[in-house]
């Protein structure tokens, strides 16, 4: 393992994908046991992604009073099935949701009948659980949950809002083998913003792959603006960022 500052970003390089996603597992589940050392109850948002995997199954081995936490998801595509394994409501509950016992787990209903009734009910629900953690990732275009650079704002004034997704972001879902073609791939979704992410006082980030790698590199050298959300990452006091050996191939700071 290598590790570098960039601003206040910790980045932390691995090896492989499995050697990545166990140290996320360690440092969330020592973050989470620290947290319910002093209070009650601990709230998690999580990021629904392959890229995810590795990170969720170490995840669910470790010594964690499950029944103190509240998980929460990021974002939802609209339009889909509500059965369609695509939904990362589904993906979450497939992978994470069903395999330990949360005290509370709290959806986005993409087939809300009204989508801003359903932003303002779980902007509701994150004012009264305010968010303890953030587990995400970044996307090929270097979005934070579903805002791609033309709808992310730093200033957003709201928590939750509804957002068309870019081609890059759709055609990622098709990379990521979620979908078969772009057709298929929905185009407007329900996401957390900017400052909804942001807010949690801890934040660890999971980004591995070939197809993550030019990301990665403007995420740590370009100038941080919204333009390129991931780069906010580097003024979030307590943000981890980790990535594996093909994530990192683009950055000056290699094994």
């Amino acid at each position: 393992m290598k590790e570098f500052i960039k601003d206040l970003l910790t980045v932390k390089l691995f090896e492989s994908r499995n050697l990545m996603g166990e140290a996320v597992a360690n440092a969330v589940s020592e973050k989470i046991n620290e947290l319910l050392s002093k209070q009650p109850f601990v709230n998690i948002i999580f990021g629904a992604a392959p890229s995810q995997n590795e990170f969720f199954r170490a995840l669910i081995k470790k010594n964690i009073e499950w029944s103190r936490l509240n998980a929460f998801h990021m974002d939802e595509y609209i339009g889909l099935d509500a059965n369609a394994p695509q939904g990362f409501g589904n993906f979450l509950k497939d992978r994470l949701f069903t395999k330990v016992p949360f005290h509370s787990v709290n959806y986005i209903d993409g087939n809300a009948a009204d989508y801003k009734k359903e932003c303002l009910r779980y902007t509701e629900l994150l004012n009264k659980f305010e968010t303890d953690i953030v587990c995400l990732g970044i996307g090929e275009n270097t979005h934070l949950a579903f805002n791609d650079p033309h709808v992310a704002n730093v200033n957003d004034p709201y928590f939750v809002k509804r957002v068309d997704l870019d081609l890059q972001c759709r055609t990622q879902q098709v990379n990521d083998g979620c979908f078969k073609e772009l057709d298929e791939v929905p185009t407007h979704a329900l996401t957390l913003t900017l400052p909804a992410l942001l807010k949690a006082p801890y934040a660890f980030c999971t980004v591995p792959g070939e197809k993550k790698a030019k990301a990665v590199q403007l995420t740590l050298t370009q100038h941080i603006s919204d333009d390129l959300p991931s780069t906010l990452l580097r003024i979030h006091k307590h943000a981890v960022l980790f990535l594996d050996d093909q994530s990192s191939a683009l950055l000056d700071n290699k094994f």
